[in-house]
């Protein structure tokens, strides 16, 4: 009986190696048709880096989470298969994969100047925009769930960044984000909450202030970096 159980408990564990793996190998041979092998390996592993730091926050703060699943054009994530308490740890679990995949990003730029590597270089472009997009302030992006802690009334930037968005790069994946986003922008116009979301949403003043100056510093840093290696970059990139 205990064998038994092991054997499932070990095939439980290959099960969520080969659901992470599978994926990100699909992702990878999706992007290699696109744009070549050595950027979709690095692509994919730049998305996995930050799907990794909500990973380990999640689990970070005791809470139960998968591993991350990929999908080829839309990019990853973790399902959180128990909730977050309260407004801060959702704010900790969010945060915490713009700011592993900056890290990872910072990486690519650094070997990139050190090995004068165009193809690194266009790597750390690509992570650098990838978590600032990923910090528009607005749910379902992280920097939604981030500065949800600071005040709900943020999201209403994160809508008019959403559509000017869309103008300049249109796409289904930004119209089906739109669509996501829909009930949190009307939600966050109407400004009604209930008794219990009034108590998931409690902060102090110190707490809002950490995350706004965190969150407000790393947007600040990666618009300055994608802005620096937009213009190294050949156009059209």
């Amino acid at each position: 009986m205990i064998k038994l159980l092991l054997l499932l408990l070990k095939s439980a564990k290959f099960s969520k190696f080969l659901l992470t793996g599978g994926t990100m190998l699909l992702s990878v041979l999706a992007y290699a048709w696109v744009f070549g092998w050595w950027y979709a390996i690095g692509f994919v592993a730049l998305i996995f880096i930050h799907e990794m730091g909500h990973y380990i926050a999640a689990r970070q703060r005791g809470l139960d989470v998968g591993a991350p699943t990929f999908i080829p054009f839309i990019g990853a994530w973790i399902q959180l298969k128990e909730m977050p308490h309260n407004a801060e740890t959702e704010a900790y679990v969010g945060i915490a994969g713009p700011f592993a995949g900056t890290l990872g990003a910072l990486l690519c730029f650094y070997a990139a100047r050190n090995y004068g590597s165009q193809l690194l270089l266009a790597l750390s472009y690509s992570g650098f925009f990838l978590n600032l997009f990923n910090l528009i302030p607005l749910k379902p992006f992280d920097g939604g769930r981030v500065t949800a802690v600071i005040s709900k009334k943020l999201w209403l930037i994160g809508a008019p960044l959403l559509t000017v968005m869309f103008f300049y790069h249109p796409s289904p994946m930004l119209m089906l984000i739109a669509l996501m986003a829909l009930p949190h922008v009307w939600h966050a116009m109407r400004g009604e909450e209930t008794e219990e979301e009034r108590a998931y949403h409690i902060a102090s003043m110190e707490t809002k202030l950490s995350y706004g100056l965190i969150y407000l510093g790393l947007v600040i840093f990666l618009a300055l970096m994608c802005y620096e290696l937009q213009q190294e970059l050949p156009r059209g990139f």
